[in-house]
């Protein structure tokens, strides 16, 4: 009986046998792992969601390819250096004579919005042909959606989106200085909430050879439209930065061999006479009604005034800075 019980398992096809195996060394154990969590439908190349996800994304690149082109310069900032801030929200210019002005300034473009059935006039085709030549995408869209963009302000079915502005990093002009091989000349605003101030700024740095503006990034005027227009193209070319805290900034300027000289209506000396002037140098213009803020005013080397009739109060922050860098530009030159 044993001998036949012997025969019988070795006739047993192999594998059959209960009990250990031979192993297969690992070899079969990538077959035993799993595969990971399903992907996304947009993630999967077949689904028509990632086909959605995909042609979105090429539409996103061109309509900022395109605003690119004009404003190459503008987006430049000095911000490519350090990787500028930018500010967070898109800015919507409403009305047939501000969108034609804007257009006029450079002022970079997103997209240009026009009402179905727009009548049109002189201001309409100047808009339509200078956006085509620019490559701004043009789009028809309802008036009720036109009222919806602009809050229910006036449009004359006409609108343009302005995209975020890009702010350099306030080490970017020191940087432009050096490059440029020239004293640091910068202007920087305390307190100053005007966007169009802020643009006649930009306009006079532009023009006295100004490396650049800082403002602060809470209580005072951004990079707008407004702004903008009033730099007359300046804000392609002057970099602004926007710093978190104007009196850390300027200590830390003063530290990299930067004197500060704040500008005031009682200044112990005049704008024409200070002792910096051909030094690397940062004009502090504050406010129209408050002037330059106390903790401001502590790190400035010199306070300086610029003599005017005393029939007029004070002048604003454009026109201050526009004499003091024409100041320091003559004694420079000089």
């Amino acid at each position: 009986m044993a001998g036949n019980s012997q025969r019988r398992g070795a006739t047993r096809k192999p594998g059959s046998k209960k009990g250990a195996s031979v192993g297969t060394g690992g070899h079969g154990r990538k077959s035993l792992e799993g595969k990971g969590p399903t992907p996304k439908a947009e993630d999967r190349p077949y689904h028509a969601a990632y086909k959605k996800k995909v042609a979105a994304e090429k539409r996103a690149v061109a309509g900022q390819g395109r605003s690119g082109q004009r404003a190459a310069g503008a987006s430049r900032s000095a911000a490519g250096g350090r990787g500028g801030r930018t500010s967070s929200t898109h800015e919507i210019v409403s009305g047939r004579n501000s969108v034609v002005e804007a257009l006029r300034a450079g002022i970079p473009v997103s997209t240009v919005y026009l009402a179905a059935r727009l009548e049109a006039d002189d201001r309409t085709r100047e808009i339509v042909s200078t956006a085509a030549e620019a490559g701004y995408p043009l789009l028809e869209v309802s008036r009720t959606e036109l009222d919806r963009l602009t809050d229910g302000s006036v449009h004359q079915g006409v609108a343009i989106q302005v995209p975020p502005y890009a702010y350099a990093d306030d080490e970017d002009l020191l940087d432009a200085a050096e490059a440029s091989e020239q004293p640091a000349l910068v202007v920087a605003l305390d307190g100053v909430t005007d966007p169009r101030n802020l643009g006649a700024v930009l306009r006079s740095a532009g023009a006295f050879g100004a490396h650049g503006v800082l403002v602060p990034e809470r209580r005072a005027a951004g990079v707008t439209a407004s702004a903008w227009k009033v730099s007359a193209g300046a804000a392609a070319r002057v970099p602004v930065a926007r710093v978190k805290n104007l009196v850390r900034t300027l200590q830390a300027y003063r530290e990299a061999g930067v004197f500060v000289v704040g500008l005031d209506g009682g200044g112990e000396v005049a704008i024409g006479d200070i002792a910096f002037a051909e030094d690397p140098l940062v004009l502090v213009v504050g406010s129209e009604g408050k002037g330059l803020s106390r903790l401001v005013r502590e790190q400035c080397d010199a306070i300086a005034s610029i003599p005017i009739a005393s029939a007029v109060e004070s002048l604003n922050a454009g026109v201050a800075a526009g004499i003091a860098l024409y100041e320091v530009a003559r004694r420079r030159a000089s």
